[in-house]
């Protein structure tokens, strides 16, 4: 049985990468589309890409930064659609700077862009999931949620945050039948560093090697939706870099030593 058919999905970040990815897969699956993302001519194009006809696929732009607008956005698509069954919170920022060069108005930023955002806009949706007695938050994360890696303090902390929240959320509603899914990347060879921002707040603009060599968005999504199909709570996604999870659980300081030896420039997530 197809898990997603006619299912009303809302997905974040779905102008690009893993988002964009997960948009294709899920438009194949035949599910009905909300995409958010800031730009809307990028989600112009991206629904185009789909083919769907337009009833089944709506185009709201949103940005995270912006929580006043999360109340109108989500009854946008309840009047549309009737119904939300999976929030996909993919939207988010990373980081490519040094502690000691980071101002803290950098730190909050991207803490109200990868935290309070995904988690202000959980709190909208919720009510409609209890409502419905069903919903399912899809989360990503990322393998620095687990692992605090040099240049991403604040990227990994935001992401570290989400899991704390999101299992307690889990374990509030599982008698409403609202389920979550996690998400870790590892490498996914998206545009994520080149949209980082420095020390200043500025747009890093660098694509990083081990980025570069990552796996392709598509085959990410795949394995996304595979997992919640599975009804998986976490999901860990990449290559080798994911191994660090296992070695932060059973080998702390081992991974710590494998970290400090590791290039900065080939570390990313």
């Amino acid at each position: 049985m197809n898990t997603f058919a006619n299912k009303v999905v809302w997905i974040t970040g779905a102008s690009s990468g893993i988002g964009e990815a997960l948009v294709y897969a899920l438009a194949q699956q035949g599910a009905r589309l909300v995409l958010s993302a800031r730009r809307k001519t990028e989600l112009d194009r991206v629904a185009q890409q789909t083919q769907l006809p337009a009833a089944h696929i709506l185009i709201l732009p949103l940005d995270v930064e912006q929580s006043d607008t999360f109340d109108k956005a989500t009854q946008t698509v309840i009047q549309t659609f009737g119904r939300i069954d999976v929030l996909i919170l993919n939207a988010g920022i990373s980081q490519r700077s040094f502690i000691k060069d980071t101002p803290l108005a950098v730190d909050r930023r991207i803490m109200e862009i990868n935290y309070f955002g995904i988690v202000g806009l959980a709190k909208t949706v919720l009510p409609t999931f209890v409502k419905q007695q069903s919903g399912q938050f899809i989360v990503t994360s990322s393998v620095v949620g687990y692992i605090g890696t040099p240049m991403r303090s604040s990227y990994a902390a935001s992401k570290h945050a989400l899991h704390g929240f999101f299992d307690s959320l889990r374990a509030e509603h599982w008698k409403d039948k609202i389920k979550v899914t996690i998400v870790c990347p590892g490498y996914i060879k998206t545009a994520i560093s080149l949209h980082a921002i420095d020390e200043n707040g500025e747009q890093y603009n660098k694509m990083d090697t081990n980025q570069e060599k990552g796996m392709q968005p598509d085959v990410c999504a795949r394995h996304i939706l595979k997992a919640v199909k599975k009804n998986k709570e976490e999901v860990y996604i990449g290559g080798k870099e994911i191994l660090g999870i296992y070695m932060k659980r059973f080998f702390p300081t081992l991974l710590s030593r494998v970290i400090r030896k590791y290039n900065i420039k080939t570390i990313d997530s």
